[in-house]
């Protein structure tokens, strides 16, 4: 996420970290190059001057300057101004009104009938929502309320794009509100036609669509890869319909980061969520301080734990680590791990929530030769992996088309994580344990 800004971001204050003591040349040299980064990633010009100003301010005193770290304090400094920048804290949606209705606009193209079956999913996951209805109001494009209702249909929940007969948006809205208040749905979210570009009949059609629903979130969706025109479609939707919120989406690709940054300041709007990937379920609530910590390689353990509690099998995983503390834990355990910290996602996305994991190189694919070694041994073998002797290693590496020094490193490997979670059970038994006594 933002890998580009984030990267450049870290290679300046890496090298203002590593001075002993900054002098106020060394402290405005580096704010020059976090300047040119930022306009590099497509922040906006009034905004990264802003920031700069902000926290050249801060960091010339002499609370930095006379420090015995000046490097982490001056990180600190730009952590907090991001956090600012980005608006503070996160937003919730009002959902108080039952039914309640949310009505996610934009143009072509950004997005919007996804985020409307990620955000139903969502808010259901959170218990926000418990019978959302999908509607689509856009009669103009061809084979939108078939796309609308094949997404619906994946998530289990009800969608509705008229009677088949010619109908207004409004038309449309009203059908759908009238059967969400009879059949007892308490979300309605309006995936709304969109345009290639404003023009004067969508933003009319959107302003009557408001008056006749008033619903509780106007929420537009923007592409954050389109950077500072982004900002500018999202000032326009603001003035004319009175937004509640934004969702970003495609924060995966390779948005240079611009207007993650800027809307918020530009607009006075806040981001209320972001899309992190095409799957139903990568949809994520904004919390800036922790995009904020990604931004500059400090990781983001809260969402990664909020994640993992949601995805992974609690039950199993206590199962496992009983085993491990029993020294019962196999190599079908670990399959089995392995495949639960799957269902969280590619391992690139885990990985740049650990601090400092963006720089760590390991791909997926890695992963699959591991299960792919696994799944070629028999029951046996993965219960008593001591069996494996040289003539069963061959017969592994050719069932799952790697080389025997492949399947002797996932051993070895296996061997050394089983010694070390062993230690770290024994220790664990005798209560809380001081970092000094992690044997590594």
């Amino acid at each position: 996420m933002l890998d580009s800004l984030a990267q450049r971001l870290t290679e300046v204050l890496t090298k203002l970290r590593r001075k002993g003591r900054l002098t106020r040349a060394d402290v405005e040299e580096g704010l020059r190059e976090v300047r040119r980064v930022l306009l590099e990633a497509d922040v906006n010009y009034k905004v990264a001057k802003g920031f700069i100003e902000r926290v050249g301010e801060k960091a010339l005193g002499q609370e930095v300057l006379e420090s015995l770290t000046p490097g982490q304090q001056l990180i600190k400094i730009i952590k907090d101004e991001l956090t600012a920048t980005m608006g503070g804290q996160g937003a919730e949606l009002d959902l108080a009104a039952k039914p309640a209705v949310v009505m996610l606009v934009g143009l072509q193209g950004s997005g919007k009938t996804t985020t409307a079956g990620k955000l139903a999913r969502y808010l259901v996951r959170k218990g926000r929502a418990k019978r959302p209805l999908l509607v689509c109001v856009d009669p103009y494009r061809p084979a939108a309320g078939e796309q609308l209702r094949q997404i619906a249909e994946r998530l289990g929940y009800a969608s509705y794009h008229g009677d088949g007969s010619p109908s207004s948006p409004l038309a449309i809205a009203r059908s759908a509100l009238e059967r969400a208040r009879a059949e007892g749905f308490d979300l309605v979210l309006l995936d709304t036609a969109g345009r290639l570009q404003i023009d004067e009949p969508l933003m009319e059609e959107l302003e009557e669509l408001k008056r006749e629903l008033k619903p509780q979130e106007i929420l537009l969706v923007a592409d954050a890869m389109t950077g500072q025109e982004a900002v500018a479609i999202a000032g326009e939707f603001h003035r004319r319909l009175g937004l509640t919120g934004l969702i970003l989406t495609k924060m995966d690709g390779d948005a240079r980061g611009g207007a993650a940054l800027s809307m918020v300041e530009v607009t006075g709007l806040p981001i209320k969520l972001i899309g992190t990937g095409e799957g139903l379920e990568e949809l994520e609530p904004f919390h800036p301080e922790r995009l904020a910590g990604r931004i500059l390689g400090m990781g983001d353990l809260l969402s990664l734990i909020e994640e993992a509690e949601e995805r992974l099998d609690r039950k199993r995983a206590e199962e496992l680590a009983e085993r491990l503390v029993k020294e019962e834990f196999t190599l079908q355990d670990f399959l089995d791990q392995l495949r639960q910290v799957r269902r969280m996602g590619p391992l690139e996305r885990l990985l740049e929530r650990l601090p400092g994991g963006g720089r760590l190189q390991i791909e997926d694919k890695e992963l699959d030769k591991v299960e792919a070694i696994i799944n070629s041994m028999t029951r046996e073998e993965r219960l008593n992996p001591q069996i494996i002797d040289g003539s069963r290693k061959r017969r592994i590496a050719r069932g799952s088309g790697t080389h025997v020094s492949e399947v002797n490193r996932l051993l070895k490997r296996f061997n050394e994580a089983k010694r070390l979670m062993r230690q770290l059970g024994k220790l664990g038994r005798k209560g809380k344990l001081p970092l000094e006594e992690l044997p590594f």
